[in-house]
């Protein structure tokens, strides 16, 4: 069968900046082995499907998101590059205002705010400083010594992720990690930026164990860490984050706190429309 597809560049306005998305549009009849074969075909740190909500859930569509090594109930750039990509398939919201996506975790809420959209954080599944052991799992696995980092947390919102701040943004741009030593662990690391910059923080991600070594831009993490950072006031309630500069990216991710929410915002750069055949 023939599908609509698109290829996005999310978090960047600009195509090949930011992280790519596959995106596979009408994909109701196809099975779980095809949607995983294809993510792993496609090689992108996610490809998303996109189908009809389920019976009863007042949403506009509902998501399945793939990385290579298997599907995700929630990611932050397949959230926004697949409303972007059912918006610019014709789609039209049940509430002109705000899009609603149903995925592993729920509902999602999406906004327009002009060109760039963004998303409602969804709530931590897990929260809290890290084992001391985990902590220093991760400090070998990044070659740091201990005073290096700052802090540790919990700040999973689906994905399983966990995270630590080191003291600067050049010290999380260095990093070299240890793929084998971090295991199955989905990390986020984050460090404060010189003054004088465009951003106030440097953000990367690493997933070996499912199949993405690094991933250039990810906002379900970035949703993680503003919930964090700005709960614990390592964080004003308004920031931009950079993301991806270590594989040649330059992702900017727009975070804002209103009335107690956190959204996460960026833009989306198209870069195919086509079709597929699967």
């Amino acid at each position: 069968m023939k599908h609509r597809f698109h290829q996005l560049d999310v978090f960047s306005a600009v195509p090949l900046k930011g992280n790519p998305l596959a995106v596979v549009h009408a994909a109701a009849a196809l099975g779980t082995a095809t949607m995983a074969a294809f993510a792993r075909w496609t090689n992108l740190s996610e490809t998303t499907f996109l189908l009809p909500p389920s019976p009863g859930v007042a949403a506009d569509y509902r998501v399945r998101i793939f990385t290579p090594g298997g599907e995700l109930p929630f990611a932050g750039h397949p959230t926004l590059g697949s409303c972007h990509a059912w918006l610019a398939a014709g789609g039209v919201p049940r509430d002109g205002g705000c899009v609603v996506q149903e995925c592993g975790v729920g509902l999602v809420r999406v906004r327009r705010q002009g060109a760039r959209l963004a998303f409602a954080a969804p709530p931590l599944r897990r929260t809290g400083p890290l084992a001391p052991a985990l902590q220093q799992q991760i400090v070998a696995a990044l070659g740091l010594q201990a005073g290096d980092v700052l802090h540790g947390q919990w700040v999973d919102n689906g994905p399983g992720w966990c995270a630590v701040m080191l003291r600067s943004a050049a010290q999380v741009l260095a990093l070299q990690p240890d793929a084998a030593r971090l295991g199955d662990l989905k990390l986020g690391v984050v460090g404060a930026q010189p003054p004088g910059q465009d951003t106030l923080f440097e953000v990367r991600a690493f997933v070996p164990g499912l199949g993405v070594p690094e991933d250039p831009v990810t906002g379900s993490l970035n949703a993680g860490l503003a919930q964090w950072l700005i709960g614990a006031g390592l964080a004003p309630p308004q920031y931009v984050a950079a993301q991806g500069a270590a594989l040649g990216r330059a992702g900017r991710v727009f975070v804002e706190q209103q009335a107690g929410e956190i959204w996460v915002g960026g833009d989306v750069a198209g870069c195919i429309d086509g079709t597929v055949e699967l």
